[in-house]
């Protein structure tokens, strides 16, 4: 039985891909840049907000010379409306609670800048359901690198081995191979089922509730 259960936030715990879109492409309109489309995002996003305007920017044929600047401000207007069309994906409250319940303990582990992941977990989930939201913070580098996943591990008191680590892309699942966890892909976020299979996940699943047999040892 895994003891406990750290979990990826954008296109896992929370889908924020319109969210994202929306910020992006008014940074976009910002320096007269074409907009793009919602689904594009899906790609973009992943590494960070830093990589994902950069990402963005290349995309609409931009000047990356704007980009420090750009990347403030994608931030700042994060900031003011962290939750603008994000929600939870179905049965992803009811399994939180069920794992809770169980005593297993429950993190995040993102890209996002930690203030974002502070806001948009606390807004869709409340401040109890989480033993640790660990975002994005320049003392701890970005994931693939599994220091973040392992830094939560260590301050929850359990060992690698005893985690799952659930992601719906390729970096989720370099992260949590690297940080020694399960590692567990979703089908219902940003990227599919063979991008999952070719970064090796070892379990790919299509609903939060199958996290309770995993969980199990099922």
């Amino acid at each position: 039985m895994y003891k406990a259960c750290l979990f990826d936030l954008d296109g896992t715990l929370l889908d924020t891909v319109e969210s994202i879109a929306h910020i992006a492409n008014q940074v976009l309109a910002y320096y007269h840049l074409p907009s793009h489309p919602v689904e594009a995002y899906n790609y973009f996003a992943g590494d960070g907000a830093d990589v994902l305007m950069e990402r963005s920017i290349r995309a609409a044929g931009g000047d990356l010379a704007c980009l420090d600047e750009a990347r403030k401000m994608y931030r700042s207007m994060f900031a003011k409306d962290p939750l603008y069309h994000v929600t939870a994906y179905e049965g992803m409250t009811q399994t939180l609670q069920t794992l809770k319940s169980r005593g297993v303990k429950l993190a995040v582990c993102t890209n996002k800048p930690h203030p974002a992941a502070l806001g948009a977990i606390y807004g869709v989930y409340g401040k109890e359901l989480f033993d640790m939201i660990q975002g994005q913070v320049p003392e701890i580098e970005r994931k693939p690198s599994p220091q973040c996943a392992l830094l939560i591990a260590d301050r929850l008191g359990v060992q690698p081995e005893d985690c799952m680590y659930v992601g719906d892309t390729d970096t989720d699942m370099i992260t949590g191979r690297a940080a020694g966890m399960y590692t567990i892909g979703v089908l219902w976020g940003f990227r599919d089922r063979r991008e999952l299979e070719e970064n090796h996940a070892q379990r790919i699943i299509g609903h939060p509730s199958e996290l309770l047999k995993i969980q199990k040892g099922e």
